[in-house]
């Protein structure tokens, strides 16, 4: 079976070999959709933290099932499934309490062990979630949205609250239809406008900010001075991580969904005064999942996916979908 793997950074190979085979309490699948993510490119690029080469990369996976063995969930041959990439191991401290988005011991799809860049793979049973309703293409996109619902979940956002987020890429488009379905007040930062319109325009935010145009004073002026309760970053820039407390309300909390392999420094009185809340957010639960998937009809699918490929031409135009002006959204690669 073919495969695509990243050497090193900036270097994919596709690549042959043998057909995965599966272990116990595993299911075979066929994978027809996956998604790129900020992951993938970060990997790419080099800048990819908790990362070795080589790597199959892919966690954003849509798949079938080829083989199961009897399981409890009543899963079956043919089932459309889609895949929680966070392979925990159930009996850390984390795990025991629920938490097995931060395992101790986890591996993710991807990252930590080989993804879904190819043709078959043989993922543990109980990380399947049958959604024989749903179409490929938003089948592959849940993932990444629970990404955001798990960070909306981590807060204390309510309905009439004003939230910023950080970051009009797929993780915070995602938390911002999300916050809006619980009656949140949206304001979106970025400094890519095409960005910030399609938040606009797709998404129904009312209130999107060029972070170089007094961001600050933006919001202080739309929230009569009482900033946001909520503030999450999506971006993973140092700068960004740094300077998202400046736009939280006293009270308020600041939620870290974007990765840095940069140590992160802050001024103790600035977030003492605030009496700031400072959580992150890491991977998501099977509830995040659910909630997704329950909402997923409201998300606007096609205009998120903006550009579709082929496995066999995935490497040929990885390069153009790091470059802001190809108006990349979310990449997806299809392995039909």
């Amino acid at each position: 079976m073919k495969y695509i793997v990243c050497q090193e950074p900036s270097s994919f190979e596709l690549k042959e070999k043998d057909l995965t085979a599966k272990k116990p309490g595993e299911a075979l699948l066929k994978v027809r959709r996956v998604g790129i993510c900020g992951t993938d490119l970060h990997a790419y690029a080099g800048n990819q933290a908790f990362f070795n080469y080589p790597r199959i990369l892919g966690h954003e996976l849509a798949a079938e099932i080829l083989e199961i063995d009897q399981n409890d969930k009543g899963l079956k041959q043919g089932d459309k499934v889609i895949v929680m990439p966070y392979v925990s191991c159930g009996s850390c401290i984390a795990c025991r309490r629920g938490k097995t988005n931060c395992c101790s011991n986890i591996k993710v799809l991807g990252v930590h062990t080989d993804g879904g860049m190819q043709e078959v793979i043989s993922v543990r049973t109980d990380l399947l979630i049958q959604t024989n309703e749903l179409e490929y293409n938003e089948m592959a996109i849940v993932e990444p949205l629970a990404i955001g619902a798990h960070a909306l979940r981590r807060s204390d956002v309510q309905a009439g609250d004003y939230v910023v987020v950080i970051g009009c890429g797929p993780i915070g488009i995602g938390l911002m239809k999300l916050a809006q379905l619980i009656g949140a007040n949206v304001i979106a930062l970025d400094v890519n406008e095409d960005r910030l319109r399609y938040t606009v325009d797709q998404i129904g935010v009312q209130h999107a900010f060029n972070v170089l145009e007094d961001p600050v004073g933006n919001i202080y002026k739309l929230t009569n001075a009482d900033m946001a309760t909520a503030v999450f970053d999506a971006t993973g820039n140092k700068r960004a991580l740094e300077t998202g407390v400046d736009y939280m309300a006293h009270g308020g909390e600041f939620i870290l969904v974007g990765l840095s392999k940069d140590e992160l420094c802050y001024s103790h009185p600035k977030i003492h005064a605030k009496e700031t809340t400072l959580k992150c957010s890491r991977n998501a639960t099977l509830e995040d999942f659910e909630f997704v998937i329950k909402h997923l009809k409201e998300f606007p699918t096609s205009s998120f996916i903006t550009h579709e490929v082929h496995y066999t031409e995935m490497i040929s135009n990885f390069d153009s979908w790091l470059e802001p002006k190809t108006g990349v959204i979310k990449a997806m690669v299809h392995f039909d």
